[in-house]
């Protein structure tokens, strides 16, 4: 009796010191997770009051410059700079989109795993690693001189749709990645082609993603100012064609930085970096609605 009373004791011993190191990893789980969510919070916390301090210091430096004068005249205002920068956007998207969308869907969707493919995939990675000073020079010597083109909106989209490949294979590779291969098997499975699969079926679901590489693309034409300074020229001019120089509202927000010589040159600076701002927060919000309702119609399907 005395050995069975011990044996069933040192059970309930053993069973309470589990249970308390279960209660202490519990405690110690628990504090950690608490100690990583204020982690979190505060680097959130940190990007928005960071994102609201700068969007805040830009609009109260700007000194009551902006206004619809300053906006839409061609003289005393940036209108030149902001038809310049809507030009270089829509024909570097319209020369990189096709060329970058073609590249992605035949990596995933056609391509396998041979040498020349890794060549390629290493081709494009080394591509978006360049500097963009690089792909200035490149683009002054390629489109200004040897093509002819001169210091041009149509010189300076070229050498930005160059840059701007990368982003838009990368991230649509990876939105064509992210598609089920049973959306693939189910229609070829009912006949279909592999060509109208992809256009049919792997395209309208890849939708949101391939918006998303032209936000990013968007973003970096409208941020880049070493390839335009060389290529599209600092003429403070209304452009009529694209064959024509001018100067993109970095370029200028550059010049009246670096080249002030006028008291209210720094708040025409603000007033430019202001409309930026609004540039890419106009162009976000609509891709993201358009995104929206792109997934909301493939929901419905």
């Amino acid at each position: 009796m005395k050995y069975l009373y011990e044996y069933f004791s040192n059970i309930r011993k053993e069973q309470k010191r589990k249970k308390e190191k279960k209660l202490r990893f519990a405690a110690r789980r628990k504090f950690f997770d608490g100690m990583l969510y204020c982690l979190m919070v505060t680097a959130l916390s940190a990007v928005i009051i960071t994102l609201l301090f700068i969007i805040f210091y830009i609009f109260k430096s700007q000194a009551g410059f902006l206004n619809l004068e300053f906006l839409t005249s061609a003289e005393t205002g940036i209108l030149p700079m902001i038809m310049t920068t809507l030009y270089i956007v829509l024909v570097s998207i319209a020369v990189a989109l096709p060329v970058g969308l073609a590249t992605a869907i035949f990596l995933n969707e056609y391509s396998g795993n041979s040498s020349l493919i890794k060549i390629l995939r290493l081709a494009i990675d080394t591509l978006a690693g360049i500097p963009s000073i690089i792909f200035g020079l490149f683009g002054l010597l390629i489109f200004c001189r040897m093509l002819n083109f001169g210091q041009s909106i149509i010189a300076g989209s070229f050498t930005l749709s160059i840059m701007i490949l990368p982003v838009i294979i990368r991230t649509t590779e990876e939105s064509l990645k992210s598609i089920p291969d049973s959306f693939r098997e189910g229609s070829l499975a009912l006949g279909a082609t592999k060509f109208q699969t992809t256009v049919y079926v792997v395209l309208p679901s890849a939708l949101p993603g391939i918006l998303t590489s032209v936000i990013l693309a968007i973003g970096r034409v409208v941020g880049e100012s070493a390839p335009v300074l060389l290529t599209v020229g600092l003429t403070k001019n209304m452009p009529r064609t694209i064959f024509e120089s001018g100067r993109t509202l970095t370029i200028h927000l550059y010049y009246l930085t670096n080249e002030a010589v006028r008291p209210e040159d720094f708040g025409i600076a603000f007033a430019t970096a202001s409309v930026l701002v609004i540039l890419v927060v106009i162009i976000n919000t609509s891709t993201k609605i358009l995104t929206s309702n792109f997934r909301k119609k493939l929901g419905d399907i």
